[in-house]
């Protein structure tokens, strides 16, 4: 299995698992929190199937990466991000996040800029700022990410349950676009992630994008869904698209958080298009 090296901890190495599969234009894309690059299934073969080369990898402490218990910065996590693209030597690249993952690609696009990439996609971001606060009236109140960490620490297991629940609105869609069995293999990841990294990656979300965006110089597409339950449009993907020069917003009518899968169909087209 490939892994590459992107640091030490005490006396363990830090490395990441990656798939690399394909020919044609590269596609790096980013997991969300707290799966890993498997749950990008649906999109690794619509973009095979359309001629790309797609690199999928699992963040430092979660899927078959290393369980470090440090690093959950975006500025660490972009820089193994760096490292992976420079280790496959990758140009001309389509960074694609979802969830979490936009972090990453919205701070990777501030901090080594467009040398390397040519466009990039958001899926149900995190970015500019979710935290509220008195400059950012519209985003989320401190107490639900202190009580999201106090349910993380105390039962993780349980709390990835009811995550999960709300991820792919299962009141809405389960049995007719998202099974049972689904989210059971995404319970089994992120059960499975260092319990330390969950936590950590908590306060990660935090993070005030918002004087990146000047400074993205590539044309950026927006997918969410308008009945995200987990990062509400509101708050991210709209002040988002209006925040980056060369952006354009895509809703997905009924679209959960976790709308990669139950309305892949939607998605894949959108991203296929933009890709062109």
């Amino acid at each position: 299995m490939p892994y590459i090296y992107v640091g030490e901890e005490n006396s363990d190495d830090v490395d990441l698992y990656y798939e690399d599969h394909g020919k044609g234009k590269p596609v790096v894309l980013v997991h969300g929190w707290p799966l890993s690059g498997a749950s990008w299934e649906k999109q690794v073969a619509a973009l095979m199937d359309t001629g790309h080369r797609v690199i999928t990898y699992d963040r430092r402490g979660f899927g078959q990466s290393s369980k470090s218990a440090r690093g959950y910065d975006y500025d660490t996590l972009v820089g193994d991000l760096h490292k992976l693209i420079k280790k496959l030597d990758l140009r001309n690249i389509s960074l694609v996040g979802f969830s979490m993952g936009n972090g990453e690609v919205v701070r990777y696009l501030s901090t080594y800029g467009s040398e390397r990439v040519k466009r990039a996609v958001c899926i149900a971001p995190v970015p500019p700022f979710l935290l509220k606060t008195d400059d950012n009236p519209g985003g989320v109140d401190q107490s639900v990410f202190d009580r999201i960490k106090n349910d993380v620490a105390a039962d993780r297991p349980a709390f990835l349950s009811a995550f999960l629940a709300n991820f792919y609105n299962l009141d809405v869609w389960r049995g007719t676009r998202v099974s049972d069995q689904v989210v059971q293999f995404g319970w089994n990841i992120a059960v499975g992630a260092s319990p330390r990294g969950t936590l950590e990656c908590v306060n990660a979300w935090m993070t005030d994008f918002r004087r990146d965006l000047p400074r993205i110089e590539v044309p950026l597409l927006v997918i969410q869904g308008d009945a995200d339950r987990i990062l509400p449009i509101d708050a991210t993907g709209l002040p988002l698209s209006k925040g980056v020069k060369d952006a354009r917003l895509i809703t997905v009518a009924g679209g959960p958080h976790g709308l990669i899968w139950t309305h892949a169909d939607q998605v894949n087209q959108e991203l296929v298009e933009f890709l062109k």
